[in-house]
Order: C-alpha cells, then structure tokens, then sequence
C-alpha cells in the first residue's frame, strides 16, 4: 500500500520532528518577546507576592444584607520575593462588590500588593487582592499535561504543543495588534488559519488527511467569518455589550473598533469546533480510502456525507452548550421574575449570545459537507496520482 505522505518516504518522519521543533520554537519566542503594552511603572514602585493570612480583625466591616462593606485588617507573613519572611499588616478592602470581594481568613494563602519605599528597599504598605490560585492553576495544566502525554504519547506532546502555541498566539500577537488598532476581523482570521494550520499539521502531519481537514477547516472558518459579519449588520449589536470593553474605552483607547472586535470574537469562538468536525470527516475517509483503495470520488463523497450526518448531530449542540452555561444565572433570574420570551430575545447582550451560537453552529454545520466534498476529490486524486 502507498504511503500516504505529501513527501518522499524517507523524508516523512524528518519533516515531522522538524516541523515539531520549529513550532516549539516559535512558542519559545512567543514567550520572551514583549508584548509593548508593558508597565514597567507597575513593577518599580510595587510588588506582587505570595503570602499567608496570619491573622484578621473584621471590626471595620458592616453588613447591610447580603453585601458588606469596610475593611478588613490583616497581619500576613509573605512568603515569596526579596521580602519572604517579613511580617506585616495588610488591608483588605470590600466594595459592596460580590463578584470581586472576598473576605480572607487565617491560613488563606493570598496575592499581596506590596507598595515599595522610593529606594524599594522597605514596604510603605500592603493590600490583600485575592486568593492565590497560581499554584494550583499550574497543578492542573502539570495533571492535563501529563495524562494528555500519557494516554497519546507522542501524539499528546504534539497536542500539548499546539494548546500552548494557541494561547502565545493569542496573548502575544492577537490581543496585542487589536489593542493597536488593527483591523480586527482580518487579524482575527489571520491568527486562527495560522493557529489552525500548526495544530492539523502537528497532530496528522504533512499527509493527506492533514492537507483535507486543514482546506476543510480554513473553508469553515472563512464562512463562519462571512456569516459573522453579515447577521452581525443585520442584528445590529453593539460592541460594548461584551464585558470589560466600556473599560477599554474609558481607558483611553478610544481608537478601538469595539464592534468589530466583537464580531471577530464570534468566529474565534467557533474555529477549536470547526477544526474538531474536519479533522473527524477527513480521518474516516482517509480511513476508507486504506480499507478500499479502489473506491470512486463519488463513494468517497457520499460516504463522507453519511459519516458528517451524525458528527454534525451532536455537534450542533455543543455551541449552545458552551454558551448557555455562562448564562445559567441571567436566566434564572429571567424566569424567577416572569420575563417574557420576546423582551429577553430582544436584550443586547442574549442576542450577543444567539448570534454567537448560531452563526457558531451554521460554520459546524457547514464545515463537514465542505470537507468531504473536499477529501471525496483529493484522496481520489492523489490515489491516482503516480508516486
């Protein structure tokens, strides 16, 4: 049977280790280089440490129902950076915010905002500004890691690999261009077809089933776009109903096309899904095609159909999944006042969230017919072409 590789035979394995160590490095210079939207400002006349909550004193504090205010005065022992050891007293200061208060208690290991003396060799103050999580957000990627590398091997490293190098691309390039005003829709397609190209690659390499699901899964992204932007005029959204955007704006970043980054978010959302449905239509028909090499495009098309039936079942779904669990607290609260249907269709922000998961799951729908039309024409081809 022939190898199915885009390259000579004894070059296939080469290329992969190759192309693997290019995107590893790439991800390396993705880490070090800045991003210009540093604050060296932040770092010289304050630090950010680890520490543990020694004792508290909840006297300031008032309650008024189910909100409290005040400050709560804290003695913490820090327990990282040049100050690790030092203890000193702490403020804790509560808005009447629920969703970003938090009262501390003793023992809680906590991120401490430590302002520094003009020769930073003192702390002139401290405050408390949340629970430390760091630490067991890295336990969690080290668990995710290991069992995605245990389970896959060789394949999980390569699946690892391109998780990171999503999230580089996505910290490191794509928030950085949209911040500087760049054009949003076509930096956004710009970073997730590149994203999209090293996650196929690394993970089916340079074969034929890499090159169907990667023209599968640009064609779904690229309609996705399409769709994004044509009912985004039509359902006439603004921007600033995502959160933190009006913050942006107050920010100084005026310059900002708020509803354009909106509308690229949508297609973002949806492009981890539409590469999930190519990559599953090209991997059975390339299945197919080493079962029965002597198949015609036509069966291999039509087959490729009956197996994107099922796919897109389940698939259609998922978006709306995703989304709604975000809202699960909008929406109780919608009908524990008796809302009606047409006034919460018409709110900004759920038809944000209609748009999102419709336009999310029409590109789902669309990507698989595309790809096996796609994978129908090519693996026939090749299949027929000399090697």
């Amino acid at each position: 049977m022939k190898k199915q590789s885009l390259f000579a035979l004894p070059s296939q394995k080469h290329f992969e280790i190759i192309f693997v160590l290019c995107n590893t490095l790439i991800c390396a210079i993705l880490w070090f280089i800045p991003t210009g939207f540093e604050n060296p400002s932040m770092t010289k006349s304050s630090l950010r440490e680890r520490a543990i909550v020694l004792e508290v004193d909840n006297d300031d504090l008032q309650a008024t129902g189910i909100v409290t205010v005040g400050t709560q005065d804290l003695t913490i022992q820090i327990l990282s950076g040049p100050f690790r050891g030092h203890t000193i007293a702490a403020k804790n200061v509560l808005m009447g915010q629920m969703n970003i208060d938090r009262i501390f208690e003793v023992g809680d290991k906590v991120l401490a905002i430590l302002q520094l003396s003009p020769d930073r060799d003192s702390i002139t103050s401290a405050r408390a500004d949340n629970l430390y999580r760091v630490h067991i957000e890295l336990l969690l990627f080290g668990l995710f890691a290991l069992f995605l590398i245990a389970f896959a091997g060789w394949t999980g490293l390569k699946a690892l690999l391109s998780f990171v190098l999503t999230a580089l691309a996505i910290w490191k390039i794509l928030i950085p261009l949209l911040l500087k005003g760049y054009s949003p829709i076509p930096a956004a397609f710009l970073i997730v077809s590149g994203t999209t190209t090293c996650i196929i690659l690394l993970i089916s390499g340079f074969t034929r089933k890499g090159v169907v699901a990667l023209s599968g899964a640009i064609a779904g992204v690229g309609l996705t776009t399409i769709l994004a932007v044509l009912f985004g005029y039509f359902f006439r959204i603004p921007g600033t109903v995502q959160e933190f955007s009006e913050t942006l704006l107050y920010a100084g970043f005026l310059h900002l096309r708020i509803s354009h980054i909106f509308l690229a978010s949508i297609f973002i959302s949806a492009s981890g899904a539409v590469m999930d449905v190519a990559m599953d239509i090209a991997a059975a028909q390339n299945e197919i095609v080493q079962k029965r090499p002597d198949i015609s495009a036509r069966e291999l098309t039509i087959s490729g159909f009956r197996i994107a039936k099922p796919v897109i079942g389940t698939m259609t779904t998922t978006l709306l999944f995703a989304y709604s669990g975000s809202f699960m607290f909008t929406f109780m609260i919608f009908m524990a006042k008796g809302t009606p249907m047409i006034y919460i269709f018409n709110i900004n922000y759920i038809a944000a969230e209609i748009l999102h998961t419709l336009v999310g799951s029409f590109g789902l729908v669309l990507v698989a017919p595309i790809t096996a039309l796609i994978g129908g024409s090519y693996y026939h081809k090749e299949a027929n072409t000399p090697h």
